[in-house]
C-alpha cells in the first residue's frame, strides 16, 4: 500500500516563473539522484509535472501542480519507504523551496 505525502509551498513568483524555476531545477535534482543510482523520469502537461523516481528497487511517483501563489507536491511512497515519510516530507519541502528561490 502506498502512503501519499503532500507538501504545499507558497510563493510570490506567479505561475509562469514558478514553473520555469521548477523546470530548471529538475536537471539538478536528476543529477543529485543519479549519484545514488536513481533514475528520474518527468513529463510536463501544462502546469502539472508528473514524475517517477526509481531507486533501490522502489518507484516513487508524484505530481507537482504549479499555481499562481503556491506549488503543491503530492508524492506516493511505496510501503517500504512509508516509515521515512516525515524525513522525506522535510527534504521535499526544502528542495522545492530552494528551487523556487533560485532564479
Amino acid at each position: 500500500m502506498r502512503k501519499p505525502v503532500v507538501v504545499t509551498i507558497p510563493h510570490q513568483l506567479g505561475r509562469e516563473e514558478a514553473r520555469r524555476r521548477l523546470q530548471d531545477g529538475m536537471g539538478q535534482v536528476r543529477s543529485q539522484l543519479s549519484g545514488v543510482g536513481a533514475t528520474v523520469e518527468d513529463r510536463w502537461t501544462d502546469d502539472r509535472l508528473a514524475f517517477d523516481v526509481a531507486v533501490m528497487a522502489q518507484t516513487i511517483s508524484g505530481r507537482v501542480d504549479v499555481g499562481d501563489n503556491e506549488v503543491r507536491l503530492e508524492v506516493d511512497l511505496p510501503w517500504m519507504l512509508a516509515m521515512l515519510a516525515e524525513k522525506i516530507t522535510g527534504k521535499i519541502a526544502r528542495q522545492g523551496t530552494l528551487m523556487l528561490t533560485k532564479s
